[in-house]
């Protein structure tokens, strides 16, 4: 088994896949108009509409109403991204962990949780 992908449900597509775009510095590759995706070196972080969840299960999956998950960057500098993040609204500023991660935690347009993390050298 190969974990590849966290997909995250929106009402808005374009206005997620542009804000994580700008948040990591990746490319968005459209695979549709309602589904978007992120290739990172070790996941994809993909982004569906809510339509799209009528291929699956109706209402399985529901827009801005996570409050479990956190979806996870690993970064260089945890520091230089919180000055770099002016537009996220921000729950963590850069904190260092007692497991020695240093993390910032925002959200991303929908609510969702963002950790940008860089671990101990």
């Amino acid at each position: 088994m190969q974990f590849v992908s966290v997909r995250v449900i929106t009402h808005d597509v374009a206005r997620l896949a542009e804000f994580y775009g700008r948040a990591t510095g990746l490319e968005v590759r459209w695979r549709a108009e309602q589904f978007a995706e992120l290739l990172g070196g070790s996941c994809t972080l993909a982004i569906g509409s809510a339509e799209t969840m009528t291929l699956f299960s109706a209402g399985a999956a529901v827009p801005e109403s996570n409050r479990t998950a956190i979806i996870e960057f690993r970064v260089d500098d945890v520091d230089a991204e919180f000055e770099r993040l002016t537009d996220a609204e921000i729950v963590q500023k850069p904190t260092t962990m007692p497991w020695g991660n240093r993390s910032l935690l925002f959200r991303d347009p929908d609510g969702n949780l963002v950790n940008f993390f860089t671990p101990p050298a």
